[in-house]
């Protein structure tokens, strides 16, 4: 394509040392990597964002401005070049001038869509990257979007889903990252739109709910304007039982079977200090038996 025809392909074998590490830590990924530009820096935080294709304008924003947001703090944005939810991430991403990586169901040589082609080319130009586990030369199918999805959230810290309907490819690509161990956050939406219904099945199981890029930054403690090393919590002067179910509480929702396995305190008293928390307004309930910290700040 003009502008990028003279990046090289280069085929990255598992025996490679720069085969990502993080690809290297669960069983199914592929032997080879075909890619064009530049993997995601393995030091950096990354996240996928994913979502519908055919998504609402709604879903566009959000998709963007989180993007856009968590680009700003340094955060890498990864996807898959689709329309709708995943262009709105890569979008956002380079417009928070951070580069963005898409991962391909087809060879890293043709743009699919083709009308993405603006886009394939800026996230070259912007020394991001296009990654594929086919050969150049391949064309998408159906079957082989739903495998490239483990790539995604494989190569992630988090997954966010924006907009996807009960059916979604964007589901897999959560169920992917919760059996790799990753976080997952939904965007709420409105109940009466079938675009929410997938991301609110996910909430309801137990997925961070993405009311704002801050909720997410917190997975690396990155806060804006103050920088605050993972896990690291307020010392308040709570008793010590009250302070130890606090300093286990996070912006992600924790039911209380976590706080048990945690702190090693019965049921009956944990759910006690949560409602004690929740007076002092330390702690609220954010989902049916979910709870997060509530910053003494706020």
């Amino acid at each position: 394509m003009e502008g990028t025809d003279a990046i090289q392909i280069r085929c990255i074998e598992k025996s490679s040392p720069e085969y990502p590490q993080k690809l290297r830590n669960y069983p199914d990924m592929p032997k080879k990597l075909y890619v064009k530009g530049q993997l995601p820096d393995g030091e950096k935080p990354s996240i996928a964002i994913v979502g519908a294709r055919m998504c609402s304008t709604y879903g566009r924003i959000q998709a963007f401005r989180f993007a856009r947001e968590l680009s700003r703090a340094g955060v890498q944005v990864i996807s898959g070049l689709a329309l709708g939810i995943d262009s709105e991430g890569h979008k956002g991403a380079l417009e928070g001038n951070m580069p963005t990586y898409a991962v391909m169901g087809n060879g890293v040589d043709i743009c699919y869509p083709s009308g993405n082609s603006s886009l394939y080319q800026r996230i070259l130009r912007e020394k991001g990257g296009i990654i594929s586990e086919y050969p150049p030369g391949t064309r998408a199918r159906n079957y082989f979007f739903p495998a490239r999805n483990r790539i995604i959230s494989a190569l992630s810290d988090v997954i966010l889903v924006v907009e996807a309907k009960e059916k979604s490819g964007s589901l897999i690509t959560a169920r992917f990252g919760l059996e790799q161990g990753k976080s997952v956050y939904a965007l709420p939406g409105p109940v009466t739109e079938s675009l929410s219904k997938g991301c609110h099945m996910l909430i309801y199981d137990g997925a961070g709910i993405a009311y704002s890029p801050e909720i997410l930054l917190s997975e690396w403690g990155i806060s804006p304007g103050k920088q605050k090393k993972s896990g690291e919590k307020e010392k308040l002067g709570l008793a010590s039982d009250l302070n130890l179910v606090y300093s286990c509480l996070d912006l992600r929702p924790k039911i209380p079977e976590d706080l048990i396995r945690e702190t090693g305190l019965p049921l009956e008293k944990v759910n006690c200090l949560l409602l004690e928390l929740e007076v002092m307004g330390l702690a609220r309930e954010a989902g049916r038996h979910h709870y997060v910290r509530q910053d003494c700040a706020q």
